[in-house]
């Protein structure tokens, strides 16, 4: 990313300001009709792409402070076709897919748009999403290609009839993910500037010191509970761990955990936050838009499997300090707990924003009502206190995020497109059942690594979109709720984080951590083990996504619960002390079968980890001195 200064930082300073504030404007008083107020919002994201991220830049170079003849052209270039649709929007609106002719200026832009699209996409998310984009896009023209399989072959599109679907229609560039990206993520980013800004964020941390940091193996807490706060408002898992992992992953070396171990909490901790409500990233926004249904919905059902998730991770890193003797920090060294109760309001954004949301406002309401807490809150400290220039750069800062989020939603609604022209997502729904055999465990397992691949090689949003146009119909097909194969969807897209062998968030933990990358990815595998086992489970018994009655929802939360803890402590080998090998893999049958979907089997399965917790053996944990 290119460091500018001087008369183009400062206008590129305003310009970014001007997005937010439009942003906020149609948060507040309503957004354009869709298919227009993407086009602007793409808009002005795209020449942001070509001035801010150099052509290439190798590692340790440093940043470039000018910006080149030719990306001024690109940046130039990349305004023309939603101008176009601005000046002729009526126009556009009138067309008959499918019947009016694709004029030549028609043409021409959206293959521009196409074109540029790609590169800055290249530029900021990388080539992998790149490389999908234009597979299946080159499909769609090509589909009957003699050396394509016979299952895979169809109709081709005409190329202009290409241009017109992704680039005249909203069912391609402006499909509804890039719908959320210029509605719902744009203002929940300004939200998050406003966190930082009024001191809220900084809170985030010292109450999780505060009430964690003594614990045995308190830094490694202080690590799940932040990260769990800040991943859910940044939605970003790499981003995250550089965030809080800077702070975190030194303390838990210190007081004695290995430095693979602490960099694989900071990395599953990081990663959870995307599944973690209230605001899940983007990747929720989507989901809500995919299903037609209110948001709260998706709170809802994620909640549950997201607590078990953290559940875990926290038991675990428990477990281990008490196995291995390891004690927290001093109170000395930790923020005090009465001053950090006594600004307790500080988390009032955060509790109005999750209330809101829950009763049934919109999501851009909820988190415009946020921003205006945020500001109220920083009044209470003269440090944090928000003049109009604290709230500009806090809109300015959130703003200047977008473009990622922004050019990646804009670039898999290619695929999107793709997948509607060419029709091949009816091809792949009848691979994946023919393969399945009719067998549904063997569906959802397809799919899990489908959404998996995605997910090493693309952004977690853009790897949800592409999972569920692809996998979703063919999990409903066998029979699945749509909300439970989405989240399906969704989970394993994320989770591809801490997979090997491109588990993004633990190799950038492992570089704080100074580990060995590989050894830190799959100790963050063992961690996140129930985000591995819970979405076959919620596929089966929606209990777990409290969408059952309220028998069925009480059942499945203890059940839950009793993996959680099996699965934990057979993991880790202790209990309330060591444990022999058949003790852990009775644990760890206990936890697994606690999730069938049958009543009296899981309730039986709770209660024998009830009992292996009761008949585990005693003892003192290795002692070693207080840090």
């Amino acid at each position: 990313m290119r460091k500018l200064d001087g008369i183009v930082a400062k206008g590129l300073y305003l310009y970014v300001l001007a997005m937010g504030l439009f942003h906020i404007y149609t948060a507040v008083f309503g957004s354009f009709e869709a298919y227009l107020q993407r086009a602007i919002h793409l808009t002005w994201v795209l020449p942001m792409c070509f001035i801010l991220y150099p052509f290439s830049q190798k590692k340790g170079e440093p940043a470039e402070t000018e910006v080149p003849w030719y990306d001024w052209i690109l940046a130039g270039l990349s305004l023309l076709p939603g101008l176009y649709i601005m000046m002729n929007y009526d126009d556009i609106m009138m067309r008959m897919q499918g019947v009016d002719e694709i004029t030549t200026i028609q043409l021409i832009l959206g293959t521009m748009l196409i074109i540029l699209l790609l590169e800055g996409t290249r530029r900021i998310v990388g080539l992998p999403i790149v490389i999908v984009a234009v597979t299946f896009t080159v499909y769609t023209y090509m589909c009957d290609a003699s050396f394509l399989p016979q299952i895979l072959r169809g109709v081709p599109t005409e190329y202009a009839r290409i241009i017109e679907g992704m680039y005249l229609t909203d069912e391609g560039i402006f499909s509804s993910s890039l719908g959320v990206s210029a509605t719902f993520v744009m203002i929940f980013l300004i939200f998050g500037g406003f966190l930082e800004k009024s001191g809220v964020g900084e809170y985030f941390m010292e109450f999780a010191q505060a009430f964690t940091g003594t614990a045995p193996g308190g830094p490694a807490k202080i690590a799940v509970v932040s990260s769990c706060l800040f991943g859910s408002i940044s939605g970003s898992a790499v981003a995250n761990v550089y965030g809080t992992g800077t702070f975190t992953i030194p303390l838990m070396k210190r007081i004695g955990y290995p430095d693979y171990f602490a960099g694989a909490v900071e990395a599953v901790a990081s990663s959870g936050g995307q599944i973690m409500p209230p605001v899940m990233g983007a990747g929720a926004f989507v989901m809500a838009a995919f299903l037609g249904v209110p948001f709260n919905k998706i709170i809802v059902a994620a909640i549950f499997p997201a607590l078990l998730y953290y559940g875990t991770v926290l038991l675990m890193v428990h477990l281990v300090a008490l196995k291995d003797g390891l004690k927290g920090l001093s109170p000395e060294e930790l923020p005090n707990k009465k001053s950090v109760i006594k600004r307790l309001y500080l988390m009032s954004p955060i509790v109005l924003l999750v209330y809101l949301l829950l009763v049934g406002y919109t999501p851009m309401y909820s988190a415009i009502a946020g921003i205006i807490t945020a500001w109220v809150m920083s009044l209470f400290n003269r440090k944090t206190r928000m003049g109009p220039k604290k709230i500009l750069e806090a809109i300015h800062d959130g703003s200047e995020n977008i473009p990622i989020i922004c050019t990646a939603c804009a670039t898999a609604g290619l695929v999107v497109g793709s997948v509607a022209l060419s029709g091949i997502g009816f091809k792949f729904v009848g691979a994946v059942l023919t393969l399945a055999r009719g067998i549904p465990f063997l569906g959802l397992f397809l799919i899990a690594v489908v959404a998996l691949i995605l997910g090493m090689g693309l952004p977690a949003t853009s790897a949800y979109i592409l999972g569920a146009a692809l996998g979703v119909p063919a999990l409903v097909k066998m029979g699945f709720m749509p909300l439970a194969a989405h989240l399906f969807v969704f989970y394993y897209a994320i989770i591809s984080n801490i997979t090997p062998p491109v588990a993004l968030a633990a190799y950038a933990a492992a570089s704080i951590a100074g580990s060995n990358p590989n050894k830190t990815g799959f100790a963050a595998c063992k961690l996140g083990v129930l985000a591995f086992i819970v979405p076959f489970a919620f596929c089966y018994d929606t209990g777990l996504l409290l969408q059952s009655s309220l028998t069925g929802n009480i059942v499945s939360i203890i059940s839950g619960i009793a993996a959680l803890c099996g699965m934990g402590f057979s993991l880790v080998g202790y209990a309330r002390g060591k444990l022999p090998l058949w003790h852990r893999l009775a644990f760890a049958v206990a936890g697994l079968t606690a999730l069938h979907h049958t009543p009296l089997f899981s309730i039986a399965s709770a209660a024998a980890v009830i009992v292996l917790f009761a008949l585990s053996k005693k003892d003192g944990p290795v002692v070693r001195p207080s840090v």
